[in-house]
């Protein structure tokens, strides 16, 4: 790795388009990278090390917009030359890594999720990634440890930057508006944005540029007073102003990362932090202490000047490692990914990068858009083939993968319901269940929350029960406090009066269709507490009163694990932790047993099915049954092969408990 040499360094100074190169700055970047790095690696160790990308916003905003305002005041500015710098900057390394992603999620990743890589390389192809997943966010989403391009989020903002601001910056300067006035109210406007959406729409928040912009403007800013007075950065022997700035620059920075952690309401207040701690070091020149002798040094310099690459190569490596190693992977495996990434990203730098700007590797741009747009098309062709489930590299898992669909899948709602019961305010909602077999009265009411919907297929679907019309609705859990006549905006359904909204719902098509004989409930909270205990006795007392035959589901075990670990990659193997004694059978069952004592004593006619007899024998419990996954995600619902063997269960159960529901 000779590049920690000078060459290197001044190498960089001459391939910048800024006008004068600051090593620091790259210091800088080699902080950002590094603090995002390990947090990453060890979100223990490092808690807010994800302000790193606060800082590369802060960084990138003060560049690019030093590069355009000093153009605009030589009158040297082109749209033709911007574009295509920042083309050959960032296309190279983003089309090696979507490249390697679609690849290696070939041979090793099961449909539904290469179907969601393809997803997000046509996302990060054209630069809309964290749009992608602001949609994608919810109570829902798959967790951000197995999306390959999830850091991508951050390039979508930046290059929105890059196509709005400079449009924006030049429609200023011929027009003769005050650019101070624009980038400052832009700021302004951003920045209360991003403060009222943290609290009401914090996914949004965290996702989109007009709440973010105003951290990339911060720099834009600072850029302006540089631009129009270059005394304001100084490269003379810095003052001792100058150096307090830089050392509260650099604590604030120390600070957040030190401080900071996951569960912050963020961006909001606290991305101030590493915004004014990195506007703060810059502003404080090259020749301010830290900058001069912490930040220019050679070893942070050359993590600065790959830290592009370093940024993109990092997160791929550790997510497909945790895939590949079935959960989180040990601290050994997370150090080599790291390690493996830093040497991937100097030789993208060295090989790749370098080799281009100094045009001895001679790539147009018609050439990086052309292979960028094909990269979009594939991942687009993958998305729309559903993940290619008949890929020979994953065949002897065709029918296993075929189960991985989701925890929104083709049983959350259809047309038929969807017109028969219309249901205004869950237009509002994140997600609505709403599915039944014909367009009909029901006769079996299933409710509760998606563990209730879970059970539709198998109950459409079994022959025993191929007469009756079976209606599930509704996504709230019974028995969840519905007290509350405070209306909400945001996408939970079951968060201020929706859950009563339901519940109103639900028992107007019990009252207006004397045909619902039978209501299954599933769906319970974990906490059992007397309050939850006398409302869900309250809702059987209600449904029993409309001589409704109530049936609840004891809740199944969960495992703490995602399904899809319990099927190596790379051997057709099962994995033994899926597996564990029938003995946590027992605790689950004490958790519940004072609802069923409450329950059986107040309303002895209610009954009770227990679902783990389809997941445990007399010895033990397991994820697996016949070789075919119970589960469909990591949230433990049923797969659509569970639902059905569970019907199955349940009617064999029923000959004896409810014959007439067999009768019909």
């Amino acid at each position: 790795m000779t590049s920690l040499n000078s060459q290197h360094i001044q190498a960089a100074e001459k391939h910048l388009s800024h006008p004068k190169y600051r090593p620091e700055i790259d210091g800088l970047r080699a902080l950002a990278v590094l603090a995002v790095v390990v947090f990453h690696a060890f979100p223990l160790k490092l808690a807010g090390g994800f302000i790193g990308v606060d800082i590369f916003f802060v960084i990138s905003g003060y560049l690019i917009s030093s590069i355009i305002l000093d153009s605009l005041k030589n009158d040297s500015f082109s749209f033709s030359e911007f574009y295509k710098k920042r083309i050959y900057r960032i296309f190279p390394a983003l089309i090696i890594v979507l490249v390697f992603c679609l690849t290696l999620g070939y041979f090793i990743l099961f449909a539904d999720e290469l179907k969601q890589v393809g997803k997000h390389v046509f996302g990060g192809s054209i630069f809309i990634s964290n749009i992608l997943f602001w949609n994608e966010s919810g109570y829902f989403d798959t967790s951000a440890e197995v999306k390959p391009l999830l850091h991508l989020w951050s390039l979508g903002i930046e290059e929105q930057f890059y196509l709005i601001w400079p449009l924006t910056v030049f429609a200023a300067w011929k027009m003769r508006i005050n650019i101070l006035w624009v980038i400052a109210s832009s700021i302004a406007a951003s920045f209360a944005l991003n403060i009222y959406l943290v609290a009401s729409d914090q996914p949004f928040a965290f996702y989109m540029l007009p709440s973010r912009g105003w951290e990339l403007l911060a720099g834009a800013a600072l850029a302006y007073s540089t631009v129009k007075n270059p005394k304001n950065i100084k490269s003379s022997e810095a003052t001792r102003t100058d150096n307090v700035l830089n050392w509260i620059g650099l604590g604030l920075l120390i600070f957040g990362i030190l401080t900071f952690s996951k569960n912050l309401a963020f961006p909001g207040w606290p991305a101030l932090i590493p915004v004014i701690g990195a506007v703060l070091i810059i502003k404080s020149g090259p020749s301010a202490w830290v900058n001069r002798t912490i930040l220019s040094n050679k070893i942070l310099v050359w993590f600065g000047l790959i830290s592009y690459p370093l940024y993109l190569w990092h997160w791929p490596l550790l997510t497909f490692a945790r895939l590949i190693q079935d959960g989180a992977p040990p601290a050994w495996v997370r150090i080599l990914a790291v390690l493996i990434s830093i040497v991937l990203a100097w030789a993208t730098y060295r090989f790749v990068e370098t080799h281009i700007r100094q045009r001895r590797l001679k790539i147009s741009v018609s050439a990086l858009v052309i292979t960028m747009v094909t990269l979009g098309i594939t991942g687009a062709m993958i998305y729309s083939k559903d993940g290619l489930p008949n890929r020979t590299t994953m065949k002897s898992y065709t029918k296993v993968y075929t189960q991985f669909v989701g925890p929104i899948w083709k049983y959350t709602n259809n047309e038929t319901c969807l017109n028969r019961y219309p249901f205004e305010e869950s237009k509002k909602y994140g997600w609505w269940f709403c599915m039944t077999n014909r367009d009909a009265a029901p006769e079996i009411l299933l409710i509760g929350n998606s563990y209730a919907n879970h059970l539709y297929p198998g109950f459409t679907q079994n022959e025993a029960l191929s007469k009756m019309t079976v209606l599930s609705i509704g996504d709230c859990p019974i028995g969840i406090d519905t007290v509350t006549d405070e209306p909400y905006e945001g996408l939970s359904p079951c968060a201020g009066n929706r859950a009563k909204e339901q519940e109103d719902l639900i028992f107007s098509i019990i009252e207006n269709n004397n045909s619902v004989k039978y209501v299954l409930i599933n769906g319970f909270l974990n906490k059992m507490d007397e309050g939850y205990i006398s409302r869900i006795e309250k809702r059987v007392e209600r449904l029993t009163k409309h001589n409704i035959k109530v049936v609840i589901f004891l809740p199944h075990l969960t495992f703490g694990r995602d399904i899809k670990s319990c099927f190596s990659r790379l051997s057709n193997k099962i994995n033994k932790d899926c597996t564990a004694s029938a003995d946590i059978r027992e605790s689950l069952d004490n958790d519940f047993k004072p609802l069923v004592d409450k329950i059986s004593s107040k309303h002895p006619d209610v009954l009770f099915f227990d679902q783990n007899n389809m997941i445990c024998n007399a010895k033990t419990c397991s994820m697996i049954l016949d070789g075919m996954p119970i589960f469909r995600d990591e949230y433990n619902h049923y797969s659509e092969f569970a639902s059905k063997r569970l019907s199955s269960l349940f009617t064999e159960w029923a000959k004896t408990n409810i014959p007439e529901l067999l009768a019909n």
